[in-house]
């Protein structure tokens, strides 16, 4: 899981890894470009296509200056653009790249651009190290760029964006940005989403050893993370081994949510799934969900399962039920939907929780908890200090998730797609979360796997099924992220 850095450490990591391996920072710039490259090459470009690399004077321009050269290498025709008048200082490291830039490679002042000549366009203007106001003329550059109408590629950030800030009016709207190292923290902030587009991380060869020397509480997960979250079965594993789960989920009209969370734990690899529904609505899962148990109006006999999910579709009026799951079940629950509109609504619940227990808010439902939260820094900053004080962990679901632990620590998920926007996708979720507690991980593992594994499977059933793609879909893709991971 690679720490994301902030301000000045950013730098220095660059700094130690130069210091630990003896390369030099060329060589580091090298790598970079090498890796946007590799990626370039992974997406089959034709090499007719008529590319155009705005470059700046500082280590973002003497990124897309090695970049253009290497592409030069490969039989593409890159123009670059300097983005800086004639006689400029130039960082030593672009300087060095503008000198190794061969004759074949035309170079024009960015006042001589022509969008009509163009297929696409690599910004390498501005980097991390952007402070402070935008001079005028860096404003008139980022319009140009955003005048070109056909693909944008950006250099570790789009142009104008600060690495861990909101997006002003004034930065490059990418259609893809290609950042080295780890994201840096703006490019998963949801609001900045229209600015960075889609996010391509590139290794360029630094070490998670050598971020053991930074702090941080933010964190990025991939999907290389995943096994070592994963626990063990042995062939003699039972069905008792796999975890008996509850899901108090579903009402009159709703019951599509008990269904879909059910099925999940159970594609999950829960050994035995119960739903707690309303006793008129039971025919329904025991005809849609035959491998699941029912329970209805009976006394709730909490203490046979090994973990429980609720709130998906049990409707709003049920806080009678939901303060007694509160004080009569101990270990970890997993809360979602109107369990988390009921909490919203009294807040006295909310001591009541148990210790480890997860949360799962979209963003709707997070503001009813904690009040509209407009700038999403504070919005992270609230739900640290809210699992903290009650020793909670909880989900900021939407693009790159975030999970919010109980000691502090947040992590942004790396996959899903947006074609998982679609009606009863937490719910699967809930199932997903439940079950792992139930098969014996811990919270953070519950959540690593099961967020993680939950994008994963909308990737896989948006890659067929791409708008298409309803709740449903997931559910049955969930074994193949399984396979993917190699989790058997």
């Amino acid at each position: 899981m690679i720490k994301i850095l902030q301000g000045n450490e950013v730098r220095n990591l660059d700094s130690t890894h130069i210091l630990n391996t003896g390369i030099s920072s060329l060589s580091l710039m090298e790598n970079a470009a090498q890796g946007f490259v590799n990626w370039w090459e992974s997406k089959s470009f034709s090499k007719s296509l008529r590319v155009a690399v705005f470059c700046g004077a500082g280590n973002n321009g003497g990124d897309g200056l090695a970049i253009a050269r290497l592409l030069n290498q490969l039989g593409f025709n890159p123009e670059v653009f300097f983005c800086f008048d004639l006689g400029a200082k130039l960082s030593p490291d672009a300087q060095a790249n503008l000198e190794s830039l061969p004759s074949s490679v035309a170079q024009k002042h960015w006042k001589g651009f022509d969008g009509a000549k163009f297929d696409c366009l690599i910004d390498a203007f501005l980097g991390v190290g952007l402070k402070g106001d935008l001079r005028p003329d860096a404003i008139e550059i980022i319009q140009v760029i955003n005048s070109f109408s056909k693909s944008i590629y950006s250099i570790d950030v789009p142009s104008g964006l600060p690495s861990e800030g909101m997006a002003s009016k004034n930065c490059v709207k990418a259609e893809v940005t290609i950042t080295f190292a780890f994201p840096k923290l703006s490019l998963l902030l949801p609001e900045n989403a229209s600015i960075s587009g889609e996010l391509i991380v590139v290794d360029i060869g630094i070490g998670d050893e050598e971020y053991e020397a930074f702090d941080s509480q933010f964190y990025y997960l991939q999907e290389k993370d995943i096994p070592e979250y994963h626990r063990k079965f042995s062939r003699f594993s039972h069905k008792g081994d796999f975890g008996k789960i509850l899901l108090v989920a579903g009402s009159k009209g709703t019951m599509g949510a008990a269904i879909l969370s059910s099925k999940s734990a159970l594609r999950t690899g829960s050994g035995l799934v119960t739903c707690y529904v309303p006793i008129e609505e039971r025919s329904i899962i025991q005809s849609a969900v035959p491998e699941a148990m029912v329970y209805t109006d009976q006394e709730l006999r909490m203490e046979k399962f090994d973990a429980i999910g609720v709130g998906p579709g049990m409707g709003v009026d049920q806080h009678g039920l939901l303060k007694k799951i509160l004080e009569g079940y101990k270990a970890p629950l997993v809360l979602d939907a109107d369990a988390l509109t009921i909490l919203s609504r009294d807040k006295d619940l909310i001591p009541l929780i148990p210790k480890g227990s997860i949360l799962t808010p979209h963003l709707g439902e997070f503001e009813r908890l904690f009040g509209k939260i407009s700038d999403p820094l504070l919005r992270l900053k609230a739900a640290r200090e809210f699992c903290i004080n009650f020793q909670l962990n909880l989900l900021i679901k939407g693009a790159n998730s975030v999970i919010c632990l109980a000691d502090g620590r947040q992590i942004f998920n790396s996959s899903g797609t947006n074609y998982m926007a679609t009606g009863g996708s937490g719910d699967v979720l809930t199932g997903m979360l439940t079950s792992f507690l139930g098969q014996g991980y811990s919270p953070e593992q519950a959540l690593v796997c099961g967020v993680f594994q939950h994008g994963l499977a909308g990737e896989i059933a948006g890659s067929k099924k791409f708008r298409s793609t309803i709740a449903s879909d997931i559910l049955e893709a969930i074994p193949m992220t399984f396979q993917k991971l190699s989790i058997l």
